[in-house]
């Protein structure tokens, strides 16, 4: 189920991000390119998947849900461009492809983070893209500015960076990944939600619980893989975050606990997916392949 799924929703994002990249001006046309070629270089698109199933689990549309997509692929762009400069993680490959920095330069890819990152909001504040109420849109915004932001994916990269070399305890390292992965996964949750236009309070609360679960899974995950995988799968550097140095979930509870540790999140996001029905299918789907996936 996931892969049709995965592939229609990859699709219907890809085509309401597509014109966003058309620049205004020739003299803008290689910023353009740049934030083009960081959204469109490959990806899973699991944000956006997040975000159309949390919105068709409450009887939305996934057209509801496009500008909440683009919202958070286009974050999720960002903070990648941003992650892979000289002064953070310095890394040459991203999705099997050259980092931003290095198909175009250093300073373009910082503007195209920026460009990114201010597209987001743009999107959510348009109604031709993101059809909503003027208080749900507002919702929205706050929701992505605090995930985004430095109680958020920013935080949490200030963490990580200040953690290198160190040996944290489990509730530190969930502390720095609930921030750095979880809070953008939560938030594509409840933008998905929250587009429906039949959010409620216990709604909101049942998948805020989920997307807790399964965001810190992505991250387990990801430690897993670092380990376990290989360069040409992953499409980026892998045993970069031992050869860093870097606090991990193998690193700090085993191999074996980990992944038995992702395992324990994915039935936690499934158990809170109980009050919803089969509309809620894909974001069971997507709990199982968040700690299946192989990249």
């Amino acid at each position: 189920m996931i892969a049709a799924y995965q592939a229609r929703c990859q699709k219907q994002v890809d085509a309401a991000l597509e014109p966003l990249f058309a620049a205004p001006r020739a003299e803008l046309g290689r910023l353009y390119a740049a934030m083009r070629y960081s959204v469109f270089n490959g990806g899973k698109r699991v944000r956006p998947l997040l975000a159309y199933g949390a919105c068709e689990a409450l009887g939305g549309t996934a057209q509801q849900a496009d500008g909440a997509a683009c919202a958070v692929e286009l974050i999720h762009a960002y903070s990648l461009v941003h992650d892979d400069l000289p002064a953070m993680d310095d890394d040459d490959l991203r999705r099997g492809q050259p980092t931003t920095h290095i198909a175009f330069d250093e300073a373009t890819a910082i503007l195209a983070g920026d460009g990114l990152q201010s597209m987001a909001f743009a999107v959510l504040a348009s109604t031709d893209h993101n059809p909503q109420s003027a208080e749900i849109r507002l919702s929205m915004f706050q929701t992505l500015a605090q995930a985004a932001g430095p109680a958020g994916m920013v935080g949490g990269q200030a963490i990580d960076l200040g953690s290198v070399g160190q040996q944290l305890l489990q509730p530190a390292l969930e502390t720095m990944h609930r921030h750095k992965t979880g809070a953008l996964i939560e938030a594509s949750v409840h933008l998905g939600a929250l587009a429906s236009g039949r959010a409620d309070e216990h709604s909101l609360a049942a998948l805020s619980t989920y997307a807790r679960a399964v965001g810190l899974a992505f991250q387990v995950q990801d430690d897993i893989l670092d380990v376990e995988s290989d360069t040409a799968t992953l499409g980026k550097t892998q045993g970069k975050d031992q050869a860093n140095d870097k606090p991990t979930y193998p690193a700090l509870l085993g191999l074996a606990a980990a992944k038995a540790y992702a395992l324990e999140l994915r039935d936690q996001a499934l158990h809170a997916l109980q009050p919803f029905g089969e509309a809620a299918e894909p974001l069971r789907a997507l709990a199982h392949y968040i700690v299946e996936r192989r990249n």
